[in-house]
């Protein structure tokens, strides 16, 4: 009984082709924005995490000023200070419970000149430790080492993207001359690949020099950008915080006066990207049930349409022992094939929506199936839902009225 109210059904389609078509778009486009939206939204969580990592597993910084990271973790706003220093650095690294390593760093964009080419890059100088704090190593030669540091040394680590654009490639950067400051520094490493973290910072464009040398032989200052600390597995945020403001307050003199820095953790900037990412969700998704909402009224509207259409055949139908139930089940049973054929053509559109988006943006791709399967089955009882008032008025249809002679 099933195989022919599918086959009646397969035929009612197929004769009214557009109708179904324009039934099944609404449904279609609905699922595709939805799936679509789900996908690509978990697709940029998986990114920002990713993107999180970046900065190093236990990364806190302390950085001079006041710091407000916008909406998304792109560029972040910071007042100018010059009372941060190296001995500051090593009182947090003292004073914050469970620091393991200790990072001082300052950094500004600055030009570099090799031959006829000049790149701007954000320099960096800071210590040995960086590597390991921020979990962003030497991909070639090496990194700047406690001689280096120690001995103000002209050496400098170029960025993989720095390397590339001043010398052609990393290989051949190695031990060549650049121009900083106009003084001739010697390549002695180019970092591993490493791209953008959630800050929106490209790292294989940054520049590292010993801090040393970049405050006293390059910008001859005192001051620096902020520091970068270790901390151990399952460390107290909230406590290194507080022994944070304990030690800078005092040694900046800050009593009855609001902090002149800024401590900062990699669930900060990631808490951030999460409020924006959830608001694109959000508004993606009621934009998607806006447009189930929408086939839904398309299958409503079409299913009518069919019935008026096919008042002589039901009352046939009636005539020969069809019973109101197996009327309604015959319409219930369109309604949900195009309703499920439009779910089924909108999540795939989606998908595939989905990885040419991740292709582009560079974001891992992230695989949904219960989702999808489950935006599918939805479509079906979405029909079934839309179905449901043209089936009862199929099934109410008598046959006397359909038949009676006209006039």
């Amino acid at each position: 009984m099933l195989l022919l109210d599918l086959k009646i059904a397969k035929g009612s389609l197929a004769a009214h082709k557009l109708r179904a078509v324009l039934a099944m778009l609404g449904v279609f486009l609905g699922a595709l924005s939805f799936c679509g939206v789900q996908h690509v939204s978990q697709a940029m969580y998986a990114n920002a995490q990713a993107e999180a990592d970046k900065l190093g597993p236990g990364l806190f910084a302390v950085l001079a000023g006041q710091v407000r990271f916008t909406h998304g973790g792109g560029p972040r706003a910071q007042d100018t200070q010059r009372n941060f220093t190296v001995a500051d650095a090593r009182a947090l690294a003292d004073g914050v419970p469970g620091a393991l390593s200790l990072a001082p760093f300052y950094q500004n964009n600055l030009p570099v000149r090799a031959g006829d080419a000049t790149v701007t890059t954000q320099m960096v100088g800071t210590w040995p430790q960086y590597q390991d704090v921020r979990s962003f190593h030497a991909g070639l030669g090496r990194f700047i080492t406690e001689a280096d540091e120690r001995d103000m040394a002209r050496v400098v680590v170029l960025g993989r993207k720095i390397a590339e654009r001043l010398f052609g490639s990393a290989e051949a950067a190695m031990g060549r001359e650049v121009l900083v400051f106009r003084a001739r520094f010697i390549v002695v490493g180019v970092m591993e690949a490493k791209g953008r973290d959630l800050n929106g910072t490209d790292q294989d464009e940054q520049t590292f020099l010993p801090l040393s040398t970049f405050l006293r032989r390059a910008a001859n200052q005192t001051w620096i950008t902020g520091a970068y600390l270790k901390l151990a597995d399952g460390a107290d945020i909230a406590a290194a915080r507080e022994a944070a403001a304990n030690v800078l307050r005092p040694r900046h003199h800050l009593q009855g006066k609001v902090d002149d820095f800024s401590t900062m953790t990699p669930a900060d900037a990631m808490q951030l990207r999460r409020e924006a990412l959830d608001l694109v969700q959000t508004l993606g998704l009621i934009t998607s049930l806006i447009s189930f909402a929408v086939g839904a009224l398309g299958i409503l509207s079409i299913m009518v349409l069919m019935v008026q259409a096919r008042r002589t055949e039901i009352g046939i139908r009636r005539a020969v022992g069809g019973s109101r139930r197996r009327i309604m089940r015959q319409f219930l049973l369109e309604a949900g094939i195009m309703a499920g054929f439009g779910g089924t053509f909108g999540v795939l559109a989606g998908l595939g929506l989905t990885a040419a988006v991740c292709a582009l943006a560079g974001f891992p791709y992230v695989l949904l199936p219960g989702f999808s399967l489950a935006v599918m089955a939805g479509s079906v009882l979405l029909g079934l839902a839309a179905g449901a008032y043209p089936a009862r008025q199929a099934a109410a249809i008598e046959i006397l009225a359909v038949l009676a002679p006209q006039g």
